[in-house]
Order: structure tokens, then C-alpha cells, then sequence
């Protein structure tokens, strides 16, 4: 059984094995628990996402609006998104706005990704990267990570 968090609402939501994650609603606010797009997210909302995603990965990407860099990946973030979902939820948090939370996760520099699975960090890269590579990297990481 996978859990997921909506990206609306917030509430935890599990998606029985053997359905399709894809097609799932949430059973609060019954809107798609996935879009093919990054979700932005403030920290009450990582935190969230990061503790209550079970069986699928989170792939954060540490951004600021006057980032150069930052600007030129997101669409590649975006095209990643729908490669990579439901295996793997994105999110997309503003350092700029989340000063603390960017704090607590150690980032240095942006745009930085950073992966989760289980609520832990198992890899993080920083540099701005295509959609190609956002996929792949993400895939290696996970398939290195403790199971």
C-alpha cells in the first residue's frame, strides 16, 4: 500500500497496490492526487509530504524567483514531473519565502534537489540539470538507496 499526500489539501491518502495511483482522488477534498506538474509547497507542507508519503519517493527542488539557474530548470522539473510521477511526487520550495525550512535542509546553493524516501534523505545534487537528467539522477538515487 502506498500513501500520498494532496497536493490541495494536504490530508494523507493511501492508493491500494494494484490501482492506479494516477487515476486516485482524495478522499477529502476528492480533488487528483497527481498532475504531472512540480507542487509548491511551504514548509508546514514538506514536512507533510516528506512524513507522510509511504512506498514513493519526494524529490524537492530548493529554488528563489531571482535565481537564474532556478528559472531555466523548472521546466525541465516540470517535464520530469511527468516522468517520474506516481513513483515519485515533486515538490518545489522557495528558499526566498522559506528561509528556515531551506536552513534546516542544509542547502547552500540553488537550485539544489534533494530526495527523499521514507521521510529520509538519501541524495541531494545542486546545479541546474535537464529533464533528462533529473530523471535519470533520481532513478539512480533510488535504486542505490537502503530499501
Amino acid at each position: 500500500m502506498r500513501q500520498y499526500v494532496c497536493p490541495a489539501c494536504g490530508a494523507a491518502n493511501r492508493a491500494p497496490n494494484g490501482k492506479d495511483p494516477l487515476a486516485a482522488k482524495c478522499g477529502r477534498c476528492k480533488q487528483s492526487l497527481f498532475s504531472a506538474h512540480p507542487t509548491e509547497v511551504d514548509a508546514k507542507a514538506l514536512r507533510a509530504h516528506r512524513g507522510s508519503t509511504k512506498g514513493a519517493a519526494v524529490l524537492v527542488d530548493v529554488w528563489a524567483p531571482w535565481c537564474g539557474p532556478c528559472r531555466a530548470m523548472a521546466p525541465n522539473f516540470a517535464v520530469a514531473a511527468a516522468r517520474l510521477e506516481p513513483d515519485v511526487r515533486l515538490l518545489k520550495l522557495n528558499s526566498e519565502a522559506e528561509p528556515q525550512a531551506s536552513a534546516e535542509l542544509g542547502v547552500s546553493s540553488i537550485p539544489t534537489l534533494l530526495l527523499f524516501k521514507d521521510g529520509q534523505a538519501v541524495a541531494r545534487t545542486a546545479g541546474l540539470m535537464s529533464a533528462d537528467q533529473i530523471v535519470a539522477w533520481t532513478r539512480q538515487a533510488l535504486a542505490q538507496a537502503p530499501a
